[in-house]
């Protein structure tokens, strides 16, 4: 989102949740971060920098982009995925005039926070209802990738109808964004299911989202009585 596309008192709204957002995020992460996700969360910035320099035009000064927010929650975890997500923001908006800098907060809100949020908890779900199995790590985390794309999208169109300084038709930007994050959601939903099923084959260790799957195998192989 540019400069100026929302008015300051949503803008200021935004940017406080933001930034409690990012507060609660930076304590959460101490639980998440060690020898093996600190790498990992450096590279998950990486990509997901690469990845949102892809912007597809939706109309009255906005653009669509690949979000990141559940790839980078189910392999380095949701707390500090915002961390990434919001880093990612902040040096597109100072270094590369990618997202105003008023508009930060909406965007880290909308992106960092809701696409996180929604993403990880679809996942989590998914991880609770599907077999057991690590197999089932990188279809969950495509199916929460898909969702949470137009969730964040619908948000944003709520933020506009709050407070849009543009003189389009609210529902009309609801149905243009929700519409490409729909499609946009089918590519996000692809590229996280084959990242994450690509990490997961070679180091399931490494994906923070099959922790707890693994922790179980390991706990059946080892059970009492059973020799391993």
């Amino acid at each position: 989102m540019p400069d100026g596309f929302l008015d300051a008192p949503t803008s200021v709204a935004t940017g406080i949740v933001a930034a409690a957002g990012v507060a609660v995020a930076l304590r959460g992460a101490r639980r998440e971060l060690d020898d093996k996700t600190a790498p990992m969360a450096g590279l998950v910035a990486t990509f997901v920098f690469a990845g949102q320099m892809m912007n597809f035009p939706v109309g009255a000064g906005t653009s669509g982009h690949l979000l990141g927010g559940t790839l980078a929650a189910v392999l380095v975890g949701p707390f500090t995925a915002v961390l990434c997500i919001s880093v990612v923001l902040l040096v597109q908006a100072l270094l590369m005039a990618d997202g105003g800098i008023t508009a930060l907060g909406t965007n880290i809100t909308l992106m960092a926070l809701v696409g996180v949020v929604v993403g990880w908890s679809v996942f989590v779900l998914l991880r609770r209802i599907l077999p057991k199995r690590i197999a089932s790590v990188a279809p969950a985390a495509a199916v929460a990738a898909l969702v949470s794309v137009p969730v964040a999208a619908t948000v944003f169109s709520g933020l506009f109808a709050i407070g849009g300084t543009v003189p389009v038709d609210a529902g009309a930007v609801l149905a243009a964004m929700v519409g490409w994050h729909v499609v946009i959601g089918v590519g996000e939903a692809a590229i996280t299911g084959l990242v994450v099923g690509s990490v997961v084959v070679v180091r399931p260790d490494l994906v923070y989202g099959a922790r707890p799957l693994l922790a179980a195998r390991e706990l059946e192989i080892r059970r009492p009585g059973v020799p391993t």
